[in-house]
């Protein structure tokens, strides 16, 4: 069964040091005025914003949010690239595709997830038992994302090589479909799409991204908002923290309202949230290592254009304000 019950404690006490930044913060956020500072977020349905109001943690404002809701991270990012946004969150691997072609941007802190909520799915009826069974078959997931990424990982782990499969480029809609009509045999995919499809379609998981993906949301702001909105940008992070540890020991009442916003099924989102446990993430040492071993490994596999220095592309001060 997957908990990931080891993220609380660590959401815990990460907790305790972000939270102890609210003083520092509090004097710098006060000066800020709500007619002149305007923080721009990107964010998507049943997303921060609404995480933020069913939190509580939308409230009092010591500065002014102009949401912009977008229908995935993509357009997030490229908003972010051009300048239409000073903030806004992506997963980690879309973060450094767009950072590797120059993007002004940086991590400045995240959330992370179960990896196993990162998983390969096959239909109930099919042969496929482990990685093992790949071997010559053909594999659905998003290209130059974790999709392809998880299935190129699995299958090197598996002794599988590349050429021993066919890899099909399919968003997770279409994936979904060719999976279920079976013109694929396996789907490689994250949540809530893996509780929809294992609850509802009845889909197996046979591999997972356990020690294989980081599996980090990261919060990704502007380099223009670091030099001029850090403040309201701390404070913004803080708050986002805050009602992240809230959601988990409110499980129930978050699937709910998301269900309501998004209209999917209530007990799928409910079954992804238990999986992911969803915990707040300081920017450090561990993360950095984690997330650089991915990075590598996906030049390798060809899905980032080069080698990166994952340290250049995050902005630790955030984590280093709310440790002071």
């Amino acid at each position: 069964m997957r908990t990931g019950s080891h993220a609380r404690p660590a959401g815990r006490r990460l907790a305790a040091v972000l939270l102890a930044a609210a003083v520092t913060v509090a004097s710098a956020a006060a000066s800020l005025a709500a007619d002149t500072v305007v923080l721009r977020v990107g964010d998507q349905k049943g997303g921060n914003r609404s995480l933020l109001e069913i939190a509580g943690a939308a409230k009092d404002l010591p500065y002014r949010i102009e949401w912009s809701e977008f229908p995935a991270a993509a357009p997030i990012l490229e908003a972010l690239n051009a300048g239409a946004l000073d903030v806004g969150y992506t997963g980690d691997l879309s973060f450094l595709t767009v950072y590797a072609a120059g993007a002004p941007i940086k991590a400045i802190g995240g959330t992370k997830s179960d990896p196993r909520t990162q998983a390969i799915l096959v239909r109930a009826d099919s042969p496929i038992r482990s990685a093992a069974d790949l071997k010559g078959k053909r594999l659905a997931g998003t290209r130059g994302g974790w999709g392809q990424f998880l299935i190129r990982a699995t299958l090197e782990k598996a002794g599988i090589a590349p050429s021993e499969a066919i890899f099909a480029p399919l968003n997770p809609v279409d994936a979904k479909v060719a999976l279920m009509a079976g013109s694929v045999d396996a789907w490689a995919v994250w949540d809530p799409y893996v509780s929809f499809a294992t609850l509802k379609d009845k889909a197996r998981p046979i591999a997972d991204g356990a020690d294989l993906t980081p599996t980090i949301t990261f919060i990704v702001a502007s380099d223009s908002a670091i030099a001029t909105k850090r403040a309201a940008l701390q404070d913004f992070l803080l708050r986002l923290n805050k009602a992240r540890l809230w959601s988990l020991d409110h499980l129930d009442a978050y699937a709910r309202n998301t269900a309501e916003l998004t209209k999917l099924p209530e007990d799928v989102l409910r079954a992804a949230y238990t999986a992911q446990r969803t915990s707040p993430v300081a920017i450090d040492d561990a993360v950095v290592k984690e997330v650089q071993e991915a990075s590598d490994r996906a030049t390798r596999y060809g899905i980032l254009s080069k080698t990166l220095d994952v340290g250049r592309a995050v902005d630790r001060s955030f984590t280093a304000a709310a440790s002071n």
